[in-house]
């Protein structure tokens, strides 16, 4: 299916992204930490401080969803089923894994899935 190198390779890339993130997230609480401490002279600054931590709050929850992606496709290649569509369980294609290595969907099931979920939200 893929070859020792396309694994290491991809095992390389998923845990850097996963070390960025982590930075990422302990910068992001320290920012919103320093700002939770400040205290507003009036209220523009006070929706201000609100609105920024509210930003803050929401780009740590994706870094966080990211990062447990990134933790389980890790998870998989150390149990030997990484690269497998979580859907019709074929293999996902390496080009996919190269662009998206935490891909959990092949690209036909991928398309299926974020219909369903457009649907859902509608």
């Amino acid at each position: 299916m893929y070859n020792e190198n396309d694994i290491n390779s991809l095992k390389a890339e998923l845990i850097a992204k996963a070390e960025r993130i982590k930075e990422n997230i302990g910068k992001s609480k320290n920012e919103i930490e320093l700002m939770r401490n400040q205290s507003p002279t009036d209220e523009g600054d006070y929706a201000v401080l609100i609105n920024d931590s509210s930003i803050e709050d929401t780009l740590i929850g994706k870094q966080i969803a990211e990062l447990k992606e990134i933790e389980l496709a890790l998870d998989k290649i150390s149990k030997g089923n990484y690269g497998i569509c979580e859907m019709c369980e074929e293999p996902i294609g390496i080009d996919r894994l190269k662009v998206k290595p935490f891909a959990k969907f092949c690209i036909s099931c991928r398309e299926i899935n974020e219909k369903e979920i457009a649907e859902n939200n509608n």
